[in-house]
């Protein structure tokens, strides 16, 4: 199912909220102009009835309404009034009904009770048009007692007005209807139009223009937030397609060394005829450059899955000082190989995942055995600090720069000093992503001929 366009919805959302309220409006303005003429044809009813009151007044009202009875048809003004004039209970003394009307059978107010709007009744004619009317009664003076007086009139006058006002309210918003969506449309197009001007932006930006950015000041106030997201994302984006070009570049430096050594001996192994141990010496040479591929596919492997945000962490809460003696059990025997010694003075706790952690610190001791200075100590000790308990691994040896610390922990990246030393260039890059999966960081710093590593875990 295709999806109206936005501008096309907001139009119509426009329209609709117009015409209800042109709706609303016309119909608050057709009632109230409804009630307001029916109010003052009711007070026109009853103020024929106090005429008729005061002209019954006279003593010689009686025989004058006997003798010209005309003239009270001619004071009703139309053919759709009615009057009638009698005794109770004795044949009518005039009656006026051009419209040959059946009478009304409502109740006659007291001569001594006063007019009011509630004494007016209201009917349906046949033909739907409302029909008042009104009885009273009346003293005279002539002593024949009170007469009663009914009096009525068809509305066709006010129907036909409010018919007209209906039509003309109905007509004027269909009109205005039409006239709002066009300016709706219009407007709403106009106002949509940084979000075209936006995406023909973003359209121009691809993968060779990852620098470029959209500028706040081209964004309506509204769009600012988007823009500022968007060129945030397109930060992330930038610097993602250059850590993975560079990481990609890297891995192709650091497989072709090794790769070109197998083909190259192995050539050279194959121009002649060669002795057993010379095919025994190569096999070997083969299977440490073999052993070093595979020990880098595997740090590549293992640094994928702690990179991978969605990876379950098993959370424990570890012993420090009991993982230190287990490190230091490892790990002494190549310290002393390397006439190197291990101090380790780890203390309380921390909450991770031991597989990680153990694998963050071992890298860590393992980069200080390889770069660290001979016949020195290597500290693995921990702090509170600020609110994070900080494991920090010392020792003696060649000063980092501040550019070299800027990039120690990216993928594949070794100081010209250490790359013939067999390293693959991603143990740190495993501490940085393990610690990136705890939430906390991992920091360098060297001062005084020492280099420390430190691994800050939020409490």
């Amino acid at each position: 199912m295709k999806k109206r366009a936005l501008a096309t919805r907001l139009s119509l959302l426009l329209s609709a909220t117009v015409i209800v309220i042109f709706a609303l409006s016309g119909f608050a303005l057709y009632q109230s102009l409804a009630k307001q003429i029916g109010l003052r044809d009711d007070a026109a009813l009853l103020t024929r009835i106090d005429q008729i009151r005061t002209l019954l007044r006279d003593e010689d009202a009686i025989t004058l309404i006997q003798q010209k009875p005309r003239l009270f048809a001619n004071m009703l003004g139309n053919t759709e009034s009615l009057l009638v004039l009698r005794f109770p209970g004795q044949p009518p003394l005039i009656v006026v009904n051009p419209g040959a009307r059946s009478m009304p059978e409502i109740t006659p107010i007291p001569a001594d009770k006063p007019l009011a709007l509630s004494s007016v009744h209201h009917q349906l004619a046949t033909d739907g048009t409302s029909f008042i009317s009104a009885a009273a009664l009346a003293p005279t003076r002539d002593g024949n007692g009170e007469i009663e007086i009914i009096t009525g009139r068809l509305m066709s006058d006010r129907t036909q007005t409010l018919n007209s006002y209906r039509d003309q309210i109905i007509l004027s918003t269909a009109l205005a209807a039409l006239l709002v969506a066009a300016i709706s449309a219009w407007l709403v197009r106009r106002g949509l139009s940084p979000l075209h001007r936006l995406a023909t932006k973003t359209d121009a930006i691809d993968i060779r223009h990852l620098s470029q950015r959209i500028q706040l000041n081209d964004a309506p106030a509204e769009l600012l937030p988007v823009v500022a997201a968007f060129n945030q994302m397109l930060s992330r984006l930038e610097q993602g397609y250059q850590q993975l070009s560079q990481v990609s570049a890297d891995m192709a430096h650091d497989l072709r060394t090794p790769i070109g050594n197998l083909i190259g001996q192995t050539e050279v192994a194959l121009s002649q005829p060669r002795s057993v141990g010379e095919y025994q010496a190569l096999l070997g040479s083969n299977y440490e450059e073999l052993e070093r591929l595979a020990k880098m596919i595997d740090n590549m492997l293992f640094l994928a899955k702690a990179e991978d945000a969605s990876q379950v962490m098993d959370w424990q809460l570890i012993d420090l000082k009991q993982l230190g003696v287990k490190l230091q059990d490892y790990f002494d025997g190549m310290a002393e190989e390397q006439a190197m010694r291990l101090a380790m003075n780890m203390q309380g706790t921390v909450r991770a995942d031991p597989l990680l952690l153990q694998r963050a610190l071992a890298n860590l001791i393992a980069n200080a055995l390889r770069y660290g200075e001979r016949d020195s100590t290597i500290r693995v000790f921990s702090e509170i600090q600020e609110g994070s308990t900080v494991l920090m691994v010392e020792n003696r040896g060649e000063p980092l720069s501040a550019a070299h610390q800027a990039r120690i922990f990216d993928r594949f990246w070794r100081a010209e000093s250490s790359r013939h030393q067999g390293s693959s260039g991603l143990g740190l890059s495993i501490v940085r992503s393990i610690m990136r999966l705890h939430g906390g960081s991992c920091e360098v710093s060297s001062s005084n001929g020492a280099n420390r590593f430190s691994l800050l875990f939020p409490h």
